[in-house]
């Protein structure tokens, strides 16, 4: 079944949508990398092939490897490949997209508080909730990749 093109039904609510992705990217601070990083893990939690495939190719881009960027989903156990801002983000991103399991429970709320300081936790929280967003609507009026076969 086709679904609709969320963009193009309702330009206004992608307008808003646009400009949250766009603060989130352009103005909280947060490096390119960080921000490609939680897309990408927060996009594989909610299984959103076509956010996936790009931030896939933004973190190529940014000059992350393969070797470290296939192991993204395992970052626990290869947790020597990241540093402690990624890890703190990624273990963030984790909480925040699993709320409806993990209520934001204080101890995750310290340990990345601890790491990022207040401004730039809020910032990273917008930039998990605009994926989270983002990756509803894509996974709902499934977005396809870019990628071919």
């Amino acid at each position: 079944m086709n679904r609709a093109v969320w963009f193009q039904t309702s330009p206004e609510g992608a307008k808003a949508v646009g400009t949250l992705h766009h603060f989130v990217t352009k103005s909280t601070g947060l490096p390119n990398l960080l921000t490609h990083l939680v897309f990408l893990r927060v996009s594989q939690i909610n299984g959103c092939a076509h956010c996936i495939d790009i931030h896939t190719r933004d973190l190529l881009a940014e000059g992350m490897s393969v070797e470290k960027l296939v192991l993204i989903p395992v970052w626990r156990e290869t947790q020597h490949l990241f540093s402690e801002r990624e890890r703190a983000a990624l273990a963030w991103s984790e909480e925040v997209t699993l709320v409806s399991e993990t209520h934001a429970c204080d101890e995750a709320y310290a340990a990345a508080l601890a790491v990022f300081g207040e401004k730039d936790l809020v910032d990273l929280t917008l930039t998990i909730a605009a994926m989270n967003a983002i990756n509803r609507m894509g996974v709902s009026f499934r977005m396809k990749p870019r990628a071919q076969a």
